[in-house]
């Protein structure tokens, strides 16, 4: 069998994927994902994220960047990536099976991915043309050939991923708990970059500072899925959203290149450079966003030593 050919600096998904404003939507793509039936009862059932929320998401950017920027590496890491999954499977509240290795279930997070990379551009970096969207969708496919997965859920196209994405939002999606519970950060503890700042402090900024993160990810879903959540948008709430993002993108040109991206990005781009050897030990998470210490032998944890 023919090994997949990793994405490399060449890449728009490179340029685009790896870079911090990624984070501003986090929110979107977890609640994207759980929206779905089968990856939302996963989460529900066998998940502790809502117990270690930025742990869990820093860490989970080391592997998940990696089939990206790890080079000849990238399809280690994918394997990796994909065997968290083996075991998460069940039968939901509604009696319905689910399996987080279902094709339809694995590629519909692997579609969020891709469509996260879409609105990372679009919003806060600057905007993406029509061809760019479409190098984009070959480049996700390349992607997601590391995992071994079956292709058939995969859209053909462009237009046919339009379409599939279209139908899933309208017709697929569900709102349940795994959802809200993503979406519920008016409680969500300090993050360790602001760790200085005293508690009782934290709690005052902490409002302000979770609703402009929910109304930021308002104005990323599709019209029918604010819909199914309630939310509401106006014209106003779209004119501010695009301030937004602008003011972002001018803030982060004035960041040097290496410091936008995510350590294992930063990682992949030294090599790509020649600034690091290729054969260069791969950048793994610290040890603050590790799982407790009692599930660090889980197979669904990256966990590295």
């Amino acid at each position: 069998m023919t090994r997949p050919e990793p994405l490399g600096p060449d890449s728009l998904t490179w340029r685009y994927f790896g870079d911090w404003r990624g984070l501003l939507i986090a929110l979107w793509a977890g609640s994207m994902q759980n929206m779905h039936p089968e990856l939302g009862a996963g989460v529900e059932e066998h998940s502790r994220f809502f117990a270690e929320r930025w742990e869990r998401l820093f860490r989970s950017l080391y592997p998940i960047g990696g089939v990206i920027y790890d080079g000849d590496r990238a399809q280690e890491t994918a394997l990796k990536v994909r065997g968290y999954h083996d075991t998460i499977k069940g039968v939901d509240k509604h009696g319905r099976r689910y399996h987080a290795l279902n094709p339809d279930t694995f590629y519909w997070a692997h579609a969020t991915f891709f469509v996260s990379t879409l609105l990372i551009a679009e919003n806060f970096m600057g905007g993406l043309t029509e061809r760019q969207k479409r190098t984009l969708f070959d480049e996700h496919v390349r992607w997601y050939r590391m995992y071994d997965m079956s292709m058939r859920p995969v859209p053909k196209t462009w237009e046919e991923f339009g379409e599939y994405w279209d139908r899933m939002c309208r017709e697929v999606l569900e709102d349940n708990k795994a959802t809200r519970d993503v979406l519920d950060i008016k409680a969500i503890a300090k993050p360790a970059a602001v760790s200085w700042l005293p508690d009782p402090l934290w709690r005052v900024v902490r409002i302000p500072v979770t609703r402009g993160f929910v109304w930021l990810t308002v104005g990323l879903y599709d019209e029918p899925v604010r819909d199914l959540l309630g939310y509401r948008w106006s014209a106003r709430d779209e004119r501010l959203h695009r301030l937004a993002g602008k003011a972002i993108n001018a803030v982060f040109s004035l960041v040097p290149f290496e410091r936008r991206y995510h350590p294992r990005a930063r990682a992949g781009w030294r090599r790509a450079l020649g600034k690091d050897p290729a054969g260069t030990p791969l950048v793994e998470t610290p040890a603050r966003n590790l799982p407790p210490v009692e599930e660090r032998d889980s197979p669904t944890h990256y966990s590295p030593a």
